[in-house]
């Protein structure tokens, strides 16, 4: 009698970014599924674990941690009806990714670029930057209730989550198979965003 063994899988930590669905008759459907196959494959491989609590946290895990954490605030958003609640949570929103942009131009861009040589692909990342901070800085000036304001923050979200996922499935796979410190280059993250954050905070926040 052949035993058979089964290996439990855990689940993944947090919720896997969905690929674009290819529509029936697409002539391209072929090529872009094996393109999508092959960056998800490399986005798992080199996808690591947590940094064990109190150690150094490196460059893309901290990077990650910021992704999932604005996708949180728009996901809650969703669900908020009062005015002062949507504009306590869009200037979440609004802060987290400004810090964020800037420590990547600042400090994880340039060290990618060099390390990686990719420059179509970073020079995408920052135009995809630009759209953001001109919907960041529409909703700052406008009010829960305004024409248009929850439609801004919807589509705000939907542009970060597309460039969260071309980062993750093709920037941070690149990127780690590079000699690059992450380590070193995560502690200037961290000490960057402390900045940041003591510095844009109040102008966010009043």
């Amino acid at each position: 009698m052949r035993i058979v063994a089964f290996m439990t899988v855990e689940p993944d930590r947090f919720p896997r970014v969905k690929a674009p669905l290819q529509h029936r008759g697409d002539p391209m459907a072929t090529t872009a599924k094996t393109k999508a196959q092959k960056t998800a494959a490399r986005a798992a491989v080199s996808k690591s674990k947590p940094a064990p609590k109190g150690a150094p946290q490196n460059a893309i895990d901290l990077l990650v941690a910021d992704h999932r954490e604005v996708d949180e605030y728009f996901t809650a958003y969703e669900e908020l009806t009062s005015d002062s609640d949507k504009k306590a949570l869009a200037q979440k929103i609004c802060l987290a990714l400004k810090v964020h942009t800037e420590i990547e131009e600042e400090l994880f861009y340039p060290a990618a670029r060099n390390k990686t040589g990719d420059d179509d692909l970073l020079d995408e990342a920052v135009v995809e930057h630009m759209g953001a901070k001109n919907l960041i800085a529409e909703i700052e000036a406008m009010q829960p209730g305004q024409p248009l304001y929850d439609a801004k923050v919807k589509v705000l979200g939907e542009q970060v989550r597309h460039h969260v996922e071309e980062e993750e499935e093709e920037l941070f796979p690149e990127v780690r198979e590079t000699n690059m410190d992450l380590d070193a280059i995560g502690a200037k993250l961290a000490a960057r965003k402390i900045e940041l954050i003591a510095l844009l905070a109040p102008a966010t926040t009043a």
